[in-house]
């Protein structure tokens, strides 16, 4: 039995959710009965996913605030940092969004109880707004209210950064409950393969596999989000705030690319980005050793342009029509969701949860969006990390740029 564990642990992942994927698609094709007797173990997952929301969205944002609390990230080098990486992430939202709507991934898409719903009387703009500040947040806490939380979390991240010394033994414990909250995740994703082999199984069981023709049509819209995202946002940013030669710009960051897309990790890429900033690009130290830690934190665009993406995909599949207002919000929370995003495995669709609540859509809905997204999402996470590379290297080009921290080529 041990040797059995053994090699199971010893198999990545995305293989054994892929492998358990297939067998659910197997189960329901030829055993419908079964895959129902199974729905209690998606069920489980299903409330594994939405237990952990809430604590990783309060935690992650609370202590990604707190992070930037070293002085020399909070100077004029860090100012703008964060004002470029927050411009980057809005328009990654944006085409996120845009291109959802455009393609519409997710029309049609077959997640078994998902099935279309009225989300009741919209909210005015006025409560939106006010509602953003919670009058008791351990009730929006318990009711899940994300706006609330989002706003709590980043006002607390903040009051901790004022109260400077007395404040670190709370920097220092949001940091170790982000560790915390890490191995939980872990713990939960170890039990991904059983959860998706019942959720694939009934909605197999239910409708066919016609359940994956719109995750085809999402990963076409993800390739198309990260390459407009580049086209559209990086490029203009390095030929005209950074004035350096697009092309040989990209020619020089592409280990840092590869590297992202093939360990689909923004830390992981972190190295290789230093490197090709400090050697090829010839950006001075000081600039360089503080803008792409902090771009490895909140430079999220492939996670921000997934986010909202994602949220299309997602009422469309519930048979929603987002209205300005809704648009708007996912807008606003996708961003902040982007920035606030800890590296933990398929974060993003954890995160997924504070925008889509945000405009009504249940929990159990969302998660079970998750669950259908779970086996495919490495993929899409290995094509999306190559936006947020991309951006990492801009944003710290025309820093520098600005800082005029670029030093001349050798005989110039």
């Amino acid at each position: 039995m041990t040797g059995f564990f053994r090699r199971w642990f010893a198999v990545p992942l995305w293989q054994r959710v892929l492998g358990a994927m297939v067998i659910g698609v197997a189960l329901g094709l030829a055993w419908p009965a079964a895959a129902s007797a199974l729905t209690i173990i998606g069920e489980l997952f299903v409330r594994l996913i939405r237990m952990l929301v809430v604590p990783i969205v309060f935690i992650s944002i609370a202590s990604g605030v707190t992070a930037l609390a070293d002085p020399r990230k909070l100077g004029s080098v860090g100012a703008r940092t964060i004002g470029l990486f927050a411009f980057t992430t809005f328009c990654a939202v944006s085409i996120g969004i845009a291109v959802g709507l455009l393609i519409q991934p997710g029309a049609g898409a077959a997640l078994g109880s998902a099935v279309p719903h009225a989300l009741g009387e919209a909210k005015s703009l006025h409560d939106q707004l006010v509602g953003i500040i919670p009058v008791n947040i351990v009730q929006a806490l318990v009711d899940g209210d994300m706006l609330a939380i989002i706003f709590f979390s980043m006002l607390f991240g903040f009051g901790v950064i004022l109260a400077g010394e007395q404040g670190r033994p709370m920097a220092n414990l949001l940091q170790s409950a982000g560790q915390v909250l890490f191995h939980l995740v872990r713990i939960v994703m170890e039990l991904t393969p059983f959860g998706v082999l019942a959720l694939i199984a009934k909605a197999v069981a239910d409708n066919g596999v016609a359940v994956f023709a719109n995750i085809g049509w999402l990963a076409v819209a993800v390739a198309a989000g990260v390459i407009l995202q580049i086209l559209l946002v990086h490029l203009p940013l390095i030929a005209f705030a950074a004035r350096q030669p697009v092309l040989h710009f990209y020619r020089t960051i592409v280990d840092a690319l590869a590297v992202a897309f093939s360990t689909a990790s923004s830390a992981a890429t972190l190295p290789v980005a230093l490197r090709i900033a400090l050697d090829d690009l010839r950006i001075t130290p000081g600039v360089a050793k503080t803008v792409l830690p902090i771009g490895a934190s909140i430079g999220k665009d492939g996670t921000a342009m997934y986010v909202g993406l994602l949220s299309i995909f997602s009422l469309q599949a519930i048979g929603v029509s987002p209205d300005l207002s809704m648009l708007a919000i996912i807008l606003l929370t996708g961003a902040l969701a982007a920035f606030g995003t800890a590296p933990i495995p398929s974060a993003s669709l954890f995160m997924l949860a504070a925008v889509l609540s945000s405009v009504g859509i249940t929990p159990e809905q969302t998660a079970l969006v998750v669950g259908f997204i779970l086996p495919f999402d490495r993929l899409l996470d290995m094509t999306r990390t190559v936006a947020s590379a991309s951006a990492n290297l801009t944003v710290t080009t025309v820093v520098a740029r600005w800082e005029k921290a670029i030093e001349p080529e050798a005989g110039k």
